[in-house]
């Protein structure tokens, strides 16, 4: 069976939709890879992969050179997280402080986006360290 994504595009952003219907308002966000310039041809190809792997069910990124790119999903599908993860440990998508450890990246809700909550106003309810052990990148869950 073949996924049907579309991919909508404006000033801003550019979406790729496969099926967000499993989205629930207060349970959905995402987790965001920063790409720099250089990395657009890149992080196209990732957001269409992930949607029509169906790892995720929509992508979207900065329509520019360099931005941010996030792939969606309700905070309580574990599996679906284990799934968003191993796609960006196999891509070397999360980055690794000097000594080697995995950053400890957050996941973002999308009411926290609403009400504005950025740097010490953000408190992630979900990070990383709950998956992966990020001095090895081994599995925990």
């Amino acid at each position: 069976m073949w996924l049907i994504m579309k991919i909508i595009e404006n000033v801003f952003w550019v979406y790729y939709i496969g099926n967000p219907s499993k989205f629930v308002k207060d349970k959905v966000g995402k987790w965001m890879y920063f790409f720099k310039e250089g990395d657009r041809t890149f992080i196209e190809k990732v957001c269409r992969e992930v949607v029509e792997k169906e790892i995720v069910s929509v992508a979207k990124h900065s329509n520019k050179e360099s931005g941010v790119a996030c792939f969606y999903l309700n905070i309580d599908d574990i599996e679906g997280h284990k799934k968003v993860i191993k796609y960006f440990l196999e891509n070397n998508m999360i980055r690794k402080t000097k000594k080697g450890k995995y950053y400890n990246n957050s996941f973002k809700l999308d009411i926290q986006t609403i009400k504005g909550q950025y740097g010490d106003d953000f408190i992630p309810e979900l990070t990383l360290d709950k998956f992966i052990n990020l001095d090895t990148g081994d599995w925990i869950i």
